[in-house]
C-alpha cells in the first residue's frame, strides 16, 4: 500500500485532523509556547498538553502500521493501542479543565472531533475481526 492510497483511507483523514486540532490546542493552553519543548517543563498544564500532543501524533502512525501490517495479532495489538490513547485524550481534556483552562469550548470541540472519530475508528476495527 503506498503513502498517497494511506491518505485516501477516511480514519487516517480524520487521524490527521485530530492530531492538527490538538496541536492547535496544546498551542493555546500551553504556558510554553514552544511545543517541542513541553516535555521540560514542570507546569502540570504543559505536561497534558505534552501528552495530548503525543497520543494525537501517535494516532495516524499507529494506523498506518495497522494498515501496513500483515500479522494480524500486530493489527489487533495497534487497534488497542489506539482505543487507548482515545480514552487518554478524553482525560487530558478532563487534566485542563481541572487545571483550570477557562476556554472548554475548545476542549469540548476537540471531545466532538474524538467522538467522530470513534465512529470511523469503529467501523474500521471490525474489519480486522
Amino acid at each position: 500500500m503506498s503513502k498517497r492510497r494511506l491518505e485516501h483511507i477516511p480514519i487516517y483523514k480524520k487521524a490527521m485532523e485530530l492530531c492538527i486540532m490538538s496541536r492547535e490546542i496544546a498551542s493555546y493552553v500551553s504556558f510554553n509556547k514552544d511545543l517541542m519543548r513541553l516535555y521540560e517543563s514542570n507546569s502540570l498544564r504543559d505536561i497534558i498538553a505534552n501528552s495530548l500532543l503525543t497520543d494525537a501524533i501517535l494516532i495516524p502512525q499507529k494506523i498506518a502500521q495497522t494498515e501496513f501490517s500483515t500479522s494480524n495479532s500486530e493489527r489487533l495489538k495497534n487497534v488497542s493501542f489506539i482505543n487507548i490513547m482515545i480514552r487518554n485524550i478524553n482525560s487530558y481534556c478532563l487534566g485542563l479543565e481541572k487545571d483550570g483552562v477557562k476556554e472548554t469550548e475548545y476542549l469540548n470541540l476537540l471531545r466532538a472531533e474524538l467522538k467522530s472519530f470513534r465512529k470511523y475508528y469503529k467501523r474500521w476495527k471490525s474489519s480486522f475481526r
